[in-house]
């Protein structure tokens, strides 16, 4: 160990050394070493593997009890764990340089976006916040790890062609009155999947749904998703309360994969690229506003508790931005 330490030292004086004083260095570091035991850093603090499981699944338990979902649990759980195997130490002894190593290795092996690994800062910072304010370590050190700067993407929406042929490509009652749903509330994908027959009201043409943090809130649908979800309803021989369910017996309350899955193929099938179920939460959203409805009102149909969160689902149209231009300031 001693031998390769000074090899080391050695090359990163190439260059900046003549022979003569390469080789004074060479026998003054082994003549100094030579007494001295050299132990590895992280045999003074071996990995407890049992005591880094103890502290991130009680770390998961509070977020549970918090309110997060089992689905952010899970992504909570796998970027901690990748992060864990990856630094190999014991939590309580990481620290800055650790996490920034990793997170620029992350970057560089899987290729990732800026916004991915700063998703991943994010949940890190949460997890060593929460440990610190618990008194399991004495500093949280993400801290100095800044958010990772990225510019801003302007992601697509639908437009009302590309919902017509969508529209036009459904190939059953149930799909059909799912898009026109997904649609006309913007409600999230893991809403769409919760939601039961009785917890939608036909006549007031609204429905209850559980959002994040198992709060409740009312969102609201056309006139055609109203007819499509009853002709749908009516052409079901089941009894499983769930608003939507599979096909074939058991009848199965759908899941989040079966409708991802069904959305994305009826995308690739109308030749619309990037089709998925939030996209449809995204539409709504700038649809709303690019027509003059006021973001507050925006932000509760979608039951955002931040108005900036809203305001990033949100694209409005240029066009109207120009002739509003026109028509206040000109």
């Amino acid at each position: 160990m001693k031998s390769k330490i000074i090899n080391q030292i050695l090359n990163k004086m190439s260059g900046k050394l003549n022979k003569e004083q390469n080789e004074i260095l060479c026998k003054t570091l082994f003549d100094v070493l030579d007494n001295v035991e050299l132990i590895k850093k992280d045999s003074l603090n071996p990995i407890d593997d049992e005591e880094n499981d103890k502290l991130l699944k009680t770390f998961l338990s509070a977020k549970k009890v918090e309110g997060c979902s089992d689905r952010t649990l899970t992504y909570y759980n796998t970027t901690i764990n990748k992060m864990l195997n990856k630094v190999n130490k014991k939590i309580e002894i990481i620290d800055t340089d650790d996490l920034r190593i990793y997170l620029a290795e992350y970057k560089e092996e899987t290729k990732s976006s800026k916004i991915t690994v700063d998703n991943i800062r994010r949940i890190l910072s949460s997890f060593f916040s929460w440990l610190e304010d618990e008194d399991y370590i004495m500093k949280n050190p993400v801290r100095r790890i800044h958010k990772i700067k990225t510019g801003r993407v302007v992601k697509e929406v639908l437009s009302d062609e590309d919902f017509e042929i969508l529209r036009d490509n459904c190939e059953n009652i149930r799909d059909l009155a799912m898009i026109e749903l997904l649609n006309s509330t913007g409600i999230r994908i893991g809403e769409l999947v919760n939601l039961n027959m009785d917890d939608v009201r036909f006549n007031e043409r609204e429905c209850i749904v559980l959002g994040k943090g198992d709060s409740e809130r009312t969102v609201y649908f056309d006139a055609k998703t109203k007819i499509h979800l009853l002709q749908y309803l009516k052409s079901r021989n089941d009894n499983n309360p769930a608003l939507f369910v599979s096909f074939k017996k058991p009848y199965s309350r759908i899941g989040i994969h079966g409708i991802e899955r069904r959305v994305r193929d009826l995308g690739n099938k109308s030749n619309i690229k990037k089709v998925h179920p939030h996209k449809f939460r995204r539409t709504m959203a700038t649809t709303a506003i690019d027509k003059g409805m006021p973001i507050e009102q925006v932000q509760k149909l979608l039951g955002h508790v931040q108005i900036d969160t809203t305001m990033q689902y949100a694209m409005v149209n240029q066009n109207n931005v120009k002739n509003s231009h026109r028509k206040y300031l000109s």
